[in-house]
């Protein structure tokens, strides 16, 4: 049911795990640990499988805090007064939000994915975590590297005190893009090419090296960022995958918290 960062286990405080796509009772595409409320599958069964999630993530579902995702970069920041936003409801998620941040004893932060990777950041020294839905536009858009600017700048972080950790999502091995996709890398990124390879004819991009650029622009040492190296698509008998499935299917979820 869940999977740990070697590099985030053990720290003092911290609580963390990625769910994969079993153990829960959600049917059809969403089989079975669907976490996501927004993709058609049963309510009841979206907050059966987060109360699984929790439980065995040693969390309190009312702990978690959740952005409406929308392939973006806004970072927020939380608190304990925001508390269970987006937990039991879609429509109480923050808005137009992709990476959250927090130095609140007793909150929980979760994002949402099925071939986007999901970044997890502890600053264990300041006791401050955040996490961020890197989708394609988002790491384009420099998300990571402005969450952890905004840990920096708003919780007092130090970004090489920091510990960043990738979960598994669709790899270069997998991730064929077009074109225009190149194009619009070179348009937001220097030197984006270099994160396009062609094989077989197909342009494909490798977001997992990108994501750990901007991770390293931003101050993080290489040597503190853990990659899960698991792509989605080619697991898809343990992850949710979008390119997998065509379209349909649930969501995997990353949560990430400081105990009370």
């Amino acid at each position: 049911m869940l999977r740990r960062f070697a590099s985030l286990s053990g720290l003092d405080g911290v609580v963390h795990a990625v769910s994969t796509r079993h153990g829960g009772v959600s049917r059809g595409p969403f089989e079975s640990l669907n976490v996501g409320l927004h993709v058609g599958d049963e309510q009841a069964a979206v907050l059966e499988n987060r109360r699984r999630l929790c439980e065995a993530a040693g969390i309190a579902l009312d702990s978690l805090i959740a952005g409406a995702q929308v392939l973006g970069n806004a970072v927020a920041w939380v608190a304990e007064a925001d508390r269970g936003r987006g937990a039991l409801d879609a429509a109480t998620a923050l808005p137009d939000t992709d990476a959250l941040i927090t130095d609140s004893r007793g909150v929980s932060l979760i994002v949402f994915g099925a071939d986007c990777p999901l970044v997890a950041l502890v600053d264990p020294r300041r006791r401050a975590v955040g996490v961020v839905h890197a989708s394609r536009r988002g790491t384009l858009g420099r998300v990571a590297e402005r969450a952890v600017g905004a840990m920096q700048r708003l919780l007092g972080c130090e970004p090489s005190d920091m510990l960043a950790a990738i979960a598994p999502s669709i790899g270069p091995c997998c991730y064929e893009v077009g074109d225009e996709v190149l194009e619009q890398a070179r348009e937001a990124l220097p030197d984006a090419g270099r994160f396009f390879a062609r094989r077989n004819g197909r342009l494909h991009l490798d977001l997992w090296s990108a994501i750990a650029e901007q991770l390293a622009a931003a101050g993080v040492r290489p040597d503190r960022i853990e990659l899960s190296g698991t792509c989605t698509r080619c697991h898809a008998d343990e992850f949710f995958s979008h390119r997998a499935s065509g379209g349909r299917t649930g969501r995997f979820a990353l949560v990430l918290g400081l105990t009370a």
